[in-house]
């Protein structure tokens, strides 16, 4: 009877794991933050004991594996809705290194030692602290750097063309919201905004996604992207 009640129970597990992740989105093991980290690792343990732990009710299992399931699809729908909630469940980044200069007051915030940044940045082909003029600690815990200009790989654009001073991307425009924080900080405003959108055709309804480059230069994704025969639709 328990080897029957066992079988039953994994055969059920193996469905409801394979399903929960369509709930819940796709999510590759590098890119989870916390949040993901956490939830994945309770669902991992509700799931063993409702394979094996026949002492526990069945049903109960059960429903807690549901529920904590809702509560993750919950908060990822207020992420999407709210950039305020989405830093709030799955934080923001951390800036390490700006201007070539070593921020420890942020990695002390944060408890992230000199050793680990050393070892991120040699995960990323970095051996001398000299080369980098950013480095940010993303949420899910990887580090984004960029080079300074001298220590860049020349591409064909810049043949003959003279290096210009960088500036970190600026996102003024994520998913659909504008970033008040962001064009304040930069001294700029919703009216240039709409300018430089009108000057293409466009208007901040259209907008999906803007940022101002490193290069000062302004990139813009919209809602309609007029792609008739994308390779890849969900």
């Amino acid at each position: 009877m328990a080897y029957t009640e066992i079988l039953m129970r994994s055969i059920l597990t193996v469905a409801l794991l394979l399903l929960i992740p369509r709930i819940l989105g796709k999510q590759t093991v590098t890119n989870m933050t916390f949040h993901d980290f956490v939830a994945t690792i309770t669902l991992g343990s509700i799931a063993a004991n409702l394979t094996f732990n026949i002492s526990l009710k069945f049903t109960y299992e059960l429903m807690a594996l549901v529920l904590i399931t809702s509560l993750s699809f919950l908060l990822s729908i207020a992420a999407l809705k709210s950039r305020k909630m989405r830093s709030w469940i799955s934080g923001s980044p951390t800036v390490l290194i700006e201007g070539g200069k070593v921020l420890e007051d942020n990695m002390g915030k944060i408890r992230y030692t000199m050793d680990s940044l050393d070892q991120s940045l040699r995960q990323e082909g970095v051996f001398n602290l000299e080369e980098v003029e950013y480095a940010v600690l993303e949420n899910n815990g990887k580090v984004s750097i960029l080079k300074k200009e001298g220590y860049q790989l020349a591409t064909k654009q810049d043949i003959g063309l003279v290096g210009r001073a960088q500036t970190f991307p600026i996102e003024l425009i994520m998913d659909g919201e504008i970033v008040d924080d962001n064009l304040d900080r930069h001294g700029l405003t919703r009216k240039w905004l709409e300018h430089e959108l009108s000057q293409r055709g466009k208007k901040l309804s259209d907008v999906f996604y803007a940022v101002r480059g490193t290069q000062q230069q302004l990139v813009f994704d919209y809602y309609k992207d007029d792609i008739h025969n994308p390779m890849d639709k969900e």
